[in-house]
């Protein structure tokens, strides 16, 4: 709609059906038009099955347009997330603008998007990195891990945190060696417990302290046998408190235990078993040993320093721990001549001028099987070939009586030796065929009368 301003009356365009227009002269001689709108036709009442099929294509068309805005935002994120693959993002496109080609680089162009494409030269991916994963037929198996602090059970006390802190580095790696620090750490703490009110100290320190201390532990490194046979004495141990003594007297019950423990099961023990094997020790002998274990070297150098027999050794070590270096410099600095090997290779060859073979058990089971390193089970097989006597150290506290004929019911996987395609057992099981003697606290015996020593061992108790 226009006006004219030149005094010609003014002429009204066609309008359409519905409005009607008026003008009116003003004060200045102007003309004022106005247009007064029609009253809208009223819609027709929907019905029933009308206004339902509305709704329900209003709600088809939410569902879609939330749909599409999703598929947006996958496909935002993918290009983010890749800028390698599918150009430059948007601040590097933005900031490319003034700038020309710098390099020699490949250069881009817009796509059809919008999105800048590489025009040349394919971009390098880094190849994904392989998952360990252990095999459906080892899947019993354990392995060490770290387990953070912060994820710890709040009821774990800081010594049994730094424990299993040093068990899942193997700073503390032999089996008596746990045991021993597992058992003062506990003492410490029964020590700092203290009984809540309306509970009794039997009731109540085995399943609500001592339990999140032995899972967190079990959690960084599968227990020991030793350690399981020690728990369960400290359990019997706890159960045993009459709940009418006090608080304060319990506790001193329970660490003066604690303390005759270590001392009878593992300070005594050791020190019987070491002058048992040094009496076995003769003059010219050649012994042979596999890697380093803190029995073979007591008992070495008692054998040299308190009998003054002469004698040599020869160490095997183990290709991947290396431990034996330490015990040929020990052995070597107190006088002992010392030949050492890396390996296992030519094991038959340097067998043949060894006179015994003393090895350490990490445990023995109840059918007289060795439970020790990896590796003792091939050495002991050719000793007993060409007629070398095994020597086996093992304290009672170490005994279990379970049984095992093969090393895949009861191992673990070394967590730093393991890929995708191979990983390394820690231990072997040795069947009692392979050995001579057990040597321990309470007697030497022959490896199927193990389970006269646990016999013994209860009537003792």
């Amino acid at each position: 709609m226009s006006i004219m301003q030149n005094g010609e009356p003014p002429v009204a365009a066609p309008q359409p059906s519905g409005n009607t227009e008026t003008i009116t002269p003003t004060t200045n001689g102007d003309k004022k038009t106005t247009t007064e709108a029609a009253p809208a036709p009223t819609p027709a009442k929907l019905s029933g099955a009308e206004l339902k099929a509305k709704a329900k294509a209003e709600k088809a068309a939410r569902r879609a347009q939330v749909k599409a805005t999703k598929e947006v935002a996958k496909g935002e994120a993918a290009v983010s997330s890749v800028p390698g693959q599918l150009g430059p993002s948007a601040g590097e496109v933005k900031g490319s603008k003034g700038k020309g080609k710098q390099d020699g680089s490949a250069t881009t162009t817009p796509g059809a998007a919008g999105r800048p494409v590489v025009s040349k030269g394919p971009v390098p991916v880094p190849p994904p990195e392989p998952k360990f994963t252990v095999p459906e037929c080892f899947s019993h198996l354990s392995m060490a891990k770290r387990i953070p602090i912060t994820q710890a059970d709040k009821d774990v006390h800081p010594t049994v945190l730094a424990l299993g802190q040093q068990m899942a580095t193997f700073t503390i790696d032999e089996s008596i060696t746990r045991l021993k620090a597992t058992l003062l750490a506990f003492k410490k703490v029964i020590d700092s417990y203290t009984t809540p009110p309306g509970n009794t100290l039997a009731r109540h320190l085995t399943p609500h302290v001592l339990n999140p201390q032995i899972d967190y532990l079990t959690a960084c490194r599968p227990m020991c046998f030793s350690m399981g046979n020690a728990i369960r004495w400290l359990k019997l141990q706890v159960s045993k408190i009459d709940p009418d003594v006090p608080e304060v007297d319990a506790k001193k019950q329970l660490c003066s235990g604690i303390d005759t423990f270590i001392q009878e099961r593992i300070s005594m023990a050791d020190l019987v078993i070491v002058e048992k094997a040094a009496d076995r020790i003769e003059e010219g002998d050649v012994v042979l040993t596999f890697g380093w274990s803190t029995l073979v070297e007591r008992t070495l150098l008692h054998a040299h320093s308190v009998t003054g027999r002469k004698f040599s050794v020869v160490i095997l070590d183990d290709p991947y721990e290396k431990k034996g270096q330490a015990l040929a410099k020990d052995l070597t600095a107190r006088g002992i001549r010392v030949s050492y090997y890396g390996d296992l290779g030519g094991l038959r060859w340097h067998l043949q001028d060894v006179t015994r073979v003393l090895v350490t058990a990490e445990s023995m089971f109840n059918n007289g099987s060795m439970y020790a390193r990896s590796g003792t089970c091939d050495m002991a097989i050719a000793a007993k070939q060409l007629g070398k006597p095994v020597l086996v150290l093992c304290e009672t506290i170490n005994i279990t009586e379970r049984v095992a004929t093969d090393s895949l019911t009861y191992n673990e996987i070394d967590p730093e030796r393991n890929s995708g395609a191979s990983f390394r057992l820690l231990y072997d099981t040795t069947p009692d065929k392979y050995l001579s003697l057990v040597i321990s606290e309470l007697g030497t015996v022959q490896p199927t009368s193990v389970p006269d020593l646990l016999r013994k061992l209860e009537e003792s108790n």
